[in-house]
């Protein structure tokens, strides 16, 4: 080899060593391996880099009213035809609907084919004071629901003021500079996701160190059907839905690969919302779609959620040795499908969505909620990723559905180095 060949050969493996440790997605996963470690070696110190994980989120947290504000204003008051919102809409809930009862369905049907909750111990939990979650599912309240979401709140302000300037002609003056606003709000969401190792590592150790892995064998064939069922709705029914339009999940959830980590390690779906939001309206969705549908889908389109607490009330059934009839089980499904839609909305809600259907049946114990509480954790990561790529598919299904995608655009993002903006 010439000493010309090998500076040439010499400069592109550095090129290609400098990219790949600037790449985001390196970065997450090794902060989630440290964060693994430090909780299995270090409890102690572990639990207290939860003040990480949670202030990574709350940062997030400050961009995601704002982002949802600029994308449905900007994307109703360029939208036209009014009636479009109003089918687009109503498509979005009829699909919400269809698709988390498919969820459900689902959760019960394996938890009766694997029997997870059989043989399970259940004197450990004994004697648990479950008051506080029965409590909180007492006063629940949909107009609490309502009235404390903030999200919503926004999405209907938008959804005004986003009909209101597709009605005047003097729109401009004031899209313009929400366009140059949502320009830099963006900008600095690129900033911000720096920190997401940071948080993953925070989350990541908090979960091990404080909860332990000792705590997952004894519950460990719920977990391993739980995420075994959730991987099978994704690759089975979310992965049809895409290929009825002829998009393969796999590039899909490549192209997503850095928020699915970030969910992985924060145990947050809301952690990676607004990226999520930038990244379906790069690869092709129509603005107002997304906009429409991401945000009122982490109230009402909660796949990962409404699997996840089916599985969980057989499982209770069978750790208690209840032998539910057909009419109960109906009932249970009837509640879930209901209550599952609020639990975005409420602090701990997978805990008090249970507690409110096990009241309603009266025939599991209460107190076996205390099963669960060491390993819920560890199963929210599995709810979370499975509800952030739920809100993805159902946007991409609606764009495609309405004639509002951009098929062109969408084999461009996935052929662009993913997330090339989030290099260091």
């Amino acid at each position: 080899m010439t000493n010309a060949a090998f500076q040439a050969a010499f400069s592109i493996s550095k090129i290609q060593v400098k990219k790949i440790f600037r790449n985001l997605t390196l970065w997450v996963l090794i902060a989630i391996f440290c964060g693994v470690l430090l909780g299995i070696y270090d409890p102690f110190t572990a639990v207290k880099m939860d003040v990480l994980g949670k202030g990574f989120i709350q940062v997030v947290k400050v961009f995601i009213n704002p982002i949802i504000f600029l994308t449905i204003t900007l994307g109703i008051s360029g939208m036209g035809d009014l009636r479009k919102v109003g089918q687009t809409g109503g498509k979005a809930l009829i699909y919400f609907e269809v698709v988390t009862t498919f969820a459900l369905i689902i959760g019960v049907l394996v938890s009766y084919m694997v029997q997870p909750g059989a043989g399970v111990d259940t004197a450990r939990a004994a004697g648990a004071d479950m008051s506080g979650y029965v409590q909180k599912a007492a006063q629940f309240s949909w107009v609490a629901f309502f009235a404390q979401n903030t999200t919503l709140q926004i999405l209907g302000i938008s959804l005004v003021l986003g009909i209101l300037l597709s009605l005047v002609s003097w729109k401009l003056r004031v899209i313009q500079p929400l366009e140059r606003i949502s320009h830099y709000v963006f900008k600095a969401l690129h900033w911000v996701m720096y920190l997401s190792p940071i948080g993953a590592f925070g989350g990541m150790a908090y979960t091990v160190g404080k909860f332990g892995v000792v705590s997952l064998f004894a519950l460990a064939k719920l977990m391993v059907s739980v995420y075994i069922t959730m991987a099978l709705f994704v690759f089975v029914v979310l992965g049809l839905i895409l290929r009825h339009y002829n998009i393969p999940i796999g590039r899909f959830l490549q192209y997503i690969r850095d928020e699915l980590l970030i969910v992985l390690g924060t145990s947050s779906s809301e952690a990676a919302l607004p990226s999520l939001m930038e990244k379906l309206e790069r690869m092709g969705c129509n603005r107002s779609v997304v906009g429409l549908v991401v945000p009122a889908g982490y109230s009402f389109n909660l796949d990962g959620t409404t699997l996840y607490l089916s599985m969980a009330v057989i499982f209770l059934a069978q750790a208690y040795q209840v032998h539910l009839t057909w009419d109960q089980v109906l009932a249970i499904c009837g509640v879930l499908m209901i209550t599952s839609k609020g639990a975005a909305g409420v602090t701990g809600s997978g805990f008090i969505v249970l507690a409110s259907t096990l009241q309603t049946v009266h025939v599991i114990p209460i107190e076996g909620l205390a099963l669960l509480l060491g390993v819920d954790r560890f199963m929210s990561e599995a709810r979370a990723i499975t509800n952030l790529i739920g809100n993805g598919v159902a946007t991409i299904w609606l764009s495609n559905n309405e004639g509002m995608f951009d098929r062109d655009q969408m084999e461009a993002a996935f052929k662009v180095e993913i997330n090339e903006e989030f290099y260091l």
